[in-house]
């Protein structure tokens, strides 16, 4: 794979082999985000687990104390009083099996986050296998599911991040952009990590965190000492 000139004079700033501790790779990855764009501070954990066993699952949602630096667009699959609720807390679209219609019939996904009630549920799942493949699925899990709709937004608009094992076994989630401070992104990544740590499967075995890289959108890789946190 051929890399641009600024991504190679980025690469020159990273010691190869070097596990760098959080608060220096995230000043590193700020250094090597290059780009006139303001780009996103991404991080990638592989864990010890086995992401075919359901019991090695580890998912789940935490609120990030700065916020992503993202607009998020919260679609509510609800009705009644948990719709109205859902206007007054701010959800961009708010609706039933309308929305469902206009999901399947124009391809419709001007919105990054979903939030049912449990009763809405029959409806969503009718369109799990368009939902499911994009992430957008709502889960109890993640919070997403719930009667508390007003609380849901809230916390989605603050900065709530959902994490989720792929296939690999990896977990990829954004901790910031590069406008942030050094400090804003460290707490970030730092409560992140936190809440991954915390959701380790008892039937793990061996080390969890098998690697930890910290990376902006156009920039390299920087691997961060799993031991830190």
């Amino acid at each position: 794979m051929k890399h641009g000139k600024k991504y190679l004079e980025s690469a020159k700033l990273i010691e190869a082999g070097k596990l760098y501790d959080p608060e220096e790779a995230v000043k590193l990855a700020m250094q090597t985000a290059k780009s006139k764009f303001d780009e996103t501070i991404e991080v990638s954990i592989r864990l010890g687990v086995d992401p075919r066993q359901a019991d090695q699952q580890v998912r789940g949602a935490v609120v990030l104390p700065h916020g992503t630096g993202k607009t998020v667009r919260v679609l509510v699959f609800a009705k009644g009083d948990q719709a109205k609720e859902a206007e007054a807390a701010g959800a961009d679209y708010v609706g039933a099996e309308e929305l469902v219609q206009k999901i399947q019939s124009e391809n419709w996904f001007e919105f990054d986050v979903v939030v049912a009630t449990p009763n809405m549920m029959g409806v969503v799942g009718r369109i799990g296998r368009i939902l499911g493949p994009k992430g957008l699925m709502p889960n109890p899990k993640s919070g997403t599911v719930t009667m508390d709709v007003a609380k849901a937004i809230s916390e989605i608009k603050a900065g709530k991040v959902e994490y989720r094992l792929d296939k690999q076994a990896i977990i990829h989630c954004p901790v910031g952009k590069k406008s942030f401070t050094a400090e804003q992104l460290t707490e970030n990544l730092n409560t992140l990590m936190g809440a991954i740590v915390r959701a380790k499967p008892a039937a793990a075995k061996g080390t969890y965190l098998r690697s930890v890289v910290l990376s902006s959108t156009m920039g390299p890789g920087i691997k961060v000492n799993g031991l830190k946190f």
